[in-house]
């Protein structure tokens, strides 16, 4: 029976659905960040006279956007809001957390929360029963999937996150191929928004139509809309988007990822002495104090830090080390 499994992390808390020993989906909630259907109490600071849209302020000065407010709404008013959409950071700005007015009382939602509201039962571990977290990690930063035949190449941008497929395989074969690896990558990175694939050419109505069945087939139980491959290979897809992705973490927040990443290398080493954390020096400077002080503390050990400008910074690594 699949069931989700949840990870409180350092500076993060991670979640994967795990069915037949297989991760089949993740969650991932970066600490401070808003989830959607926390329900904040915030000041309307700005609405221009006659729209529905405007942006409020949390106390801690955390602006959002909002929409479908009452024509009657005034700046200066105090609002519960629902969170719709979590802030999604791209290249050069800032896309704020979404939210619309709400009668319901405020209530801040954890991972665990938003995991509640699906079918599946959830249990906290403090190591997950399977592997494959740190693969999906490596391969958001590479940006790149390997299947058997060709790889997917994978784009964040401000419009939506494409897809390109690149292999040596005949193009119609090619596509086909392409497909599961498709449907897993989306689930498995927790993909949702716009999403551009760019299929091999296929000069033959028969040869798209046999790839946009597959494609439907193979997203039967994702929900999203999409459209007709076209005559130069491309498909879009629109899902819901509620949270970033890896593969957008990885491209805005390499450092961030990384970092996480290296905490948790370290909190699950099990021989005994110091820890030592061996890091590129714009991974060892996103360890803030208290992160290294919970890793201390959870640990019951010495934690070392050595910057090494020589590394990489996905190269960065945790070892124990005698005292």
């Amino acid at each position: 029976m699949a069931e989700w499994q949840v990870e409180r992390g350092i500076g993060e808390t991670r979640a994967i659905l795990v069915n037949n020993d297989q991760i089949m989906r993740t969650r991932h909630h970066w600490d401070g960040e808003l989830i959607a259907g926390s329900v904040v109490e915030a000041k309307l600071i700005s609405k221009p006279s006659g729209a529905a849209r405007g942006t409020a302020r949390l106390d801690d000065g955390t602006d959002l956007l909002v929409d479908r407010l009452d024509k009657d709404a005034r700046e200066g008013a105090m609002l519960n809001l629902t969170i719709m959409r979590s802030a999604i950071s791209e290249k050069g700005r800032m896309k704020l957390a979404h939210a619309r007015p709400s009668t319901d009382a405020v209530r801040t939602l954890s991972l665990t929360d938003s995991l509640a509201q699906t079918p599946c039962p959830i249990r906290e571990v403090r190591r997950f029963s399977v592997p494959g977290w740190s693969d999906l990690v490596s391969d958001s930063l590479s940006q790149s999937i390997d299947f058997n035949g060709g790889s997917l190449l994978i784009a964040p941008t401000a419009a939506m996150l494409v897809v390109d497929i690149d292999g040596t395989l005949p193009p119609r074969e090619l596509a086909l191929a392409a497909v599961p690896a498709i449907a897993a990558t989306l689930r498995q990175m927790d993909i949702g928004g716009m999403v551009g694939i760019d299929f091999p050419t296929l000069p033959s109505k028969a040869d798209r139509r046999l790839v946009d069945m597959a494609l439907e087939r193979a997203l039967d139980d994702w929900p999203h809309e999409r459209t007709a491959m076209n005559g130069f290979g491309f498909v879009q897809l629109v899902s819901r988007l509620e949270r970033p992705s890896l593969f957008h973490r990885a491209a805005i927040s390499r450092s961030g990822v990384v970092v996480r990443n290296l905490l948790r290398q370290a909190e699950h080493i099990t021989q005994p002495g110091a820890i030592m954390l061996t890091a590129h020096p714009a991974i060892s400077a996103q360890l803030k104090t208290t992160w290294v002080e919970e890793l201390a503390r959870r640990s019951g050990r010495q934690v070392r830090i050595e910057t090494r400008p020589s590394l990489a910074p996905e190269g960065s690594f945790a070892q124990s080390v005698p005292l």
